[in-house]
């Protein structure tokens, strides 16, 4: 008994200490701004998917379920080209633009044959048809990149050189930090700006209220379904080819975490909203951050899915989501 409360007497400092320690660092604020940072950051990244699934999600209803598989694709065209032109001796960021636009265009092909073969023969076919058609399409693109690549983790290259500039904020953010930011920014505003003024953006928005009002004036509904699956499959190149440069590596099966992350990011901020889809992105990646670092990294996902349970009972439309009314 004596040797028991010895112990407990000895465990009793270590735990104090521990607790303690952990309260300073909860009260560590430049750990606090470390954690937000990387949060928006990886917010970022899912917002960039999260673009293409409201997209698509606006004009036909339809969860694209291999978009996330599109992204995985996009990483791994972006590797082959920079490995390519590493070899040959280029270097710097004029390989991650070329990497990224040729990902771009094979993204955007991927794209416009998944729209052509796997949904558009569905179209008129019962709603679970096509999500079925899009689960087995998803499970297809993965296991085809497992055989024709390999299952394993691959290095990518490091691309982007450190900007001097940044180096009194390098703790909290990095140039290709920097570069993920600018690019969802002004992908969000030239999204907006496409969709307001432009006339397939237009011809989007007719599409959206009355895919068969549509037809009858003359707009091609099929070709305006596949440009919207063109957008949403560059946008998800662009995400690909920037987390590919962020973490250093790549695999098969990056696809379809992120595929779901960016589509809780969609439902989060109000799917079929752009702005919604960059905001639920934001607010989904600093939820995980701030949970990972301050609780367990073991339960990320947790945090991220709890989050979204909890917003949809208090918003049923998500963020900026408004309430649609159906006839009946």
């Amino acid at each position: 008994m004596y040797n028991d409360r010895e112990q407990a007497g000895a465990c009793l400092p270590v735990f104090c200490a521990t607790f303690f320690s952990a309260v300073g660092q909860t009260m560590d604020y430049e750990y606090l701004f470390e954690l937000l940072a990387g949060g928006v950051i990886k917010g970022s990244i899912y917002a960039l998917i999260a673009l293409g699934y409201t997209m698509v999600y606006g004009i036909i209803q339809l969860i694209n379920f291999a978009h996330g598989e599109i992204y995985m694709i996009s990483a791994f065209v972006a590797f082959i080209v920079a490995g390519v032109l590493t070899m040959a001796g280029h270097g710097g960021l004029s390989v991650l633009v070329l990497a990224a636009l040729v990902a771009m265009l094979y993204a955007a092909a991927y794209g416009y044959t998944l729209e052509r073969i796997a949904y558009r023969p569905l179209r008129n076919a019962p709603r679970l048809s096509p999500l079925i058609s899009a689960i087995g399409a998803s499970i297809f693109l993965m296991n085809y990149v497992q055989l024709a690549q390999t299952p394993d983790f691959l290095p990518f290259p490091a691309l982007v050189p450190d900007f001097e500039f940044l180096e009194p904020v390098a703790r909290y953010l990095s140039s290709i930090d920097l570069i993920i930011l600018v690019v969802t920014v002004v992908t969000m505003l030239a999204l907006t700006v496409l969709i307001k003024y432009t006339r397939i953006g237009k011809a989007m928005r007719a599409t959206q209220q009355d895919m068969v009002m549509a037809r009858l004036v003359g707009i091609n509904v099929d070709r305006v379904i596949s440009a919207t699956f063109i957008i949403g499959s560059v946008l998800a190149a662009i995400g690909g080819v920037l987390i590919g440069s962020r973490t250093g590596q790549i695999n098969a099966a990056i696809g379809f975490m992120a595929g779901i992350k960016a589509f809780t990011a969609a439902v989060l901020g109000g799917i079929g909203n752009i702005p919604g889809a960059v905001l639920g992105g934001i607010v989904l990646g600093v939820a995980e951050t701030l949970g990972a670092g301050y609780i367990s990294s073991a339960y990320e996902d947790v945090f991220a899915f709890g989050l979204l349970v909890l917003i949809l009972i208090v918003r049923p439309a998500g963020l900026l989501g408004k309430a649609v009314r159906q006839k009946v």
